[in-house]
Parts: structure tokens; C-alpha cells; sequence
């Protein structure tokens, strides 16, 4: 049986691991219960109603929260001539093309959060697969980050855009602020969240969409989340 720390323990006390609570009760023993030496990170994590090994029940995108997530994105661009100045002036941590991805083939470099890149770019960038595929780094039409738009794209990114996508058993993890966030900025990022994957439903998925919610921050304990009156004001909306 695995020994519970103490920490852990204690941020479990008072927590119901069976309860539904609203969303505003959710946030507030969250927040309660974040009690590590850093600022934890508050997650949101949203099973759903699909199936992605079926392509047309694959669920991704991508989503820019109003309060940011608290955490500074590292945002690299492979572009050339204007497009290049573009990324620089709009703040992203490095750009380059060729020697970008020489660098990252040969040294494995992966100190990056995002890759944003134009089109033109993208034989070049293939190149990348085997590095950038299974750690989710490949640039994507789908979710802004093969684009014209440079600027738009690292501003965005910047500011907090999150990107996500479904995993295999149907979940979509998202970070949507810090503990030290206000209430009602978690409350806030996380509905733009949730109203964002109900925007996504597949026309295909059967039954129940959004199964289930939870919410937790970096070493506290999940809280199931009531999802029915979310879904309500959706789809009152």
C-alpha cells in the first residue's frame, strides 16, 4: 500500500473525494489546500464523451484564457526575412530557420514551450518529427501555429493561449492559472475552458459529452466538479 506523505494528508483532510462541488466551492478548497513553498499550478482535467481513435471524434484546439496561466511561455519561431523580424519584435524567444532546426536535430534542443512556424517553412520543419512529435512540440494549422500571422500567434502564446488536445483514454488536461490567482480569475479561465471543449463536441460522439470535471493544483487532490449547471449556462448561452 502506498505511504501518504504528510503534506499530502493534510491537504486531503476536509476533502470529500466523492462529492460533486460547484465550481465556486471547488476553487475556494483548492486554493485552501495549495500549501507547498511554490506557487502550485490549478489544472483542470475534462473527460469526455469520445473516442480519438476514431479521426472524427478527435478533440483539439486551442484557447486563450482572459487571465493567462501565470506561467511565462518559452515561444520559438522557425520564419525568414519579415516574417522573422515579425516573431522578434512580438517578443519570441528565438527565431531562426535553418539553424534553428540543425540545432534542435542535432543537440535534441527541446527548451521550448511552443514552435510557431509559416508555411513555408513547414518541409523544412518536418524534419523535426521524430523530436518534436512525441513531446507535442509540432507546429499545427489547427491549433494557430502554422500561420502568416506571426505576431498575432506569439502574442497570444504569450498572454497565456493553451493549447490541448485529447489523450487516449478521452481526457483533456489543461492548466488555467496559479493558486495565488483570485477566485474569480480561476472561475473565469476555467469556464473559457470548459465552454471551449463544449464548443468542440464532435457531431459523432454519442451519449454524455462532458462526463466528468476535476480540478486540483500541482500537489493537492482532485475535486470532482458538478458539471450539469456548466453545461446549462452553455447551453443557455
Amino acid at each position: 500500500m502506498t505511504k501518504i506523505g504528510k503534506r499530502l494528508k493534510s491537504a486531503r483532510e476536509g476533502v470529500d473525494r466523492e462529492k460533486a462541488y460547484v465550481i465556486d466551492e471547488a476553487i475556494k478548497v483548492v486554493k485552501e489546500r495549495a500549501k507547498a513553498k511554490f506557487d502550485e499550478t490549478v489544472e483542470v482535467a475534462m473527460n469526455l464523451g469520445v473516442d480519438p481513435k476514431h479521426a472524427d471524434q478527435m478533440v483539439r484546439g486551442a484557447v486563450v484564457l482572459p487571465h493567462g496561466t501565470g506561467k511565462s511561455q518559452r515561444v520559438i519561431v522557425v520564419a525568414k526575412g519579415d516574417k522573422a523580424n515579425e516573431a522578434r519584435d512580438a517578443g519570441a524567444d528565438a527565431v531562426g530557420a535553418e539553424d534553428l532546426v540543425e540545432k534542435i536535430q542535432k543537440e535534441s534542443w527541446t527548451d521550448f514551450d511552443t514552435m510557431v512556424a509559416t508555411p513555408d517553412m513547414m518541409g523544412l520543419v518536418g524534419r523535426l518529427g521524430r523530436v518534436l512529435g512525441p513531446k507535442g512540440l509540432m507546429p499545427n494549422p489547427k491549433v494557430g501555429t502554422v500561420t502568416t500571422d506571426v505576431t498575432k500567434a506569439v502574442r497570444e502564446l504569450k498572454a497565456g493561449r493553451v493549447e490541448f488536445r485529447v489523450e487516449k483514454a478521452g481526457v483533456v488536461h489543461a492548466r488555467i492559472g496559479k493558486a495565488s490567482f483570485g477566485s474569480d480569475k480561476l472561475r473565469e479561465n476555467a469556464r473559457v475552458m470548459i465552454d471551449t471543449l463544449l464548443k468542440l463536441k464532435p457531431p459523432s460522439a454519442k451519449g454524455t459529452y462532458m462526463r466528468s470535471v476535476t480540478l486540483s493544483t500541482t500537489m493537492g487532490p482532485g475535486l470532482k466538479v458538478d458539471t450539469t449547471p456548466l453545461v446549462a449556462d452553455f447551453e443557455a448561452s
